[in-house]
């Protein structure tokens, strides 16, 4: 299973410009990314219009002499401004926000060969359903995709989602079921894994994880290299180089540990 952005898609130029700019409406200073990937390090913060909100909140708005902080209803209302550019729930080719600048990290034959492999697959992630279908079905042609959006289960790192879907893909969940494969992004992604195997400990899970697209950027190593460091603190079995080479890495990965997962690998 697999989050959609930073693994399916780069949202450095949507969703957290989105942010960036949603902060700067309402407080009047934009975040950098490295501000965004510490939140988001938090693992509390999966949501963007909450990790938005917070940093308006870390940012002294609705303290004494500051402008209060906006409602959530507010906030979202400009935040989808910015990223969808017109009705989410309308028609994408009115869409004018920044969901037009988000490049694809993987592409149909990518899910092709996963299917040839015997790999069931599906997505787990914190995305509108507009903007979550629509990566998946009319930039990537999936039809009808296994899919958990945001509004369909509590937001992660509460694992119901994941553990939903899981079952939609592998059937009963325990010892004989196969193993359960998530790739995310973050350590909320990570935290999804571990509270799965909290509630299911009979299951076997491999929580994989990537570093999203803006820090595999030239001259931001060392950033990337303590963003990794991170996920594999959280809990991650094991940080692979691009999600377009998870398929490789999966067998490898479930081949070396057939005894157990490993915990804290770079693939």
């Amino acid at each position: 299973m697999f989050d959609i952005d930073g693994v399916i898609r780069d949202v450095g130029a949507s969703y957290r410009r989105a942010i960036v700019e949603t902060v700067h409406h309402f407080g009047g200073q934009r975040p950098d990314a490295a501000a965004i990937d510490a939140l988001k390090a938090e693992g509390r913060w999966n949501n963007d219009w909450e990790a938005s909100l917070e940093l308006l909140r870390r940012g002294g708005l609705g303290q004494p002499g500051r402008s209060p902080l906006p409602t959530l209803a507010a906030l979202v209302t400009v935040f989808n401004g910015f990223y969808f550019g017109g009705d989410p729930d309308g028609d994408p080719a009115a869409w004018r926000g920044f969901i037009g600048q988000e490049p694809l990290l993987v592409d149909r034959p990518f899910f092709e060969a996963l299917s040839a492999i015997g790999v069931a697959w599906g997505f787990v992630s914190g995305a509108e359903p507009p903007s979550a279908r629509f990566v998946l079905e009319a930039r990537l042609g999936l039809a009808d995709p296994p899919l958990i959006a945001m509004g369909d289960a509590p937001d992660k790192p509460d694992p119901t989602g994941l553990l939903r879907l899981a079952r939609e893909l592998a059937g009963p969940l325990g010892p004989a079921a196969p193993p359960v494969a998530y790739l995310g992004d973050t350590v909320a992604d990570v935290l999804t894994v571990e509270r799965a195997r909290e509630q299911q400990p009979s299951q076997r899970f491999l929580s994989l994880a990537v570093a999203p697209p803006h820090l595999h950027q030239a001259g931001r190593e060392a950033e990337r290299t303590h963003y990794e460091a991170q996920l594999l603190a959280a809990g991650a079995d094991a940080v692979i180089p691009s999600t377009d080479q998870v398929a490789q890495r999966l067998v490898q990965h479930l081949s070396a540990s057939s005894g157990g997962s490993q915990p804290g690998q770079h693939l």
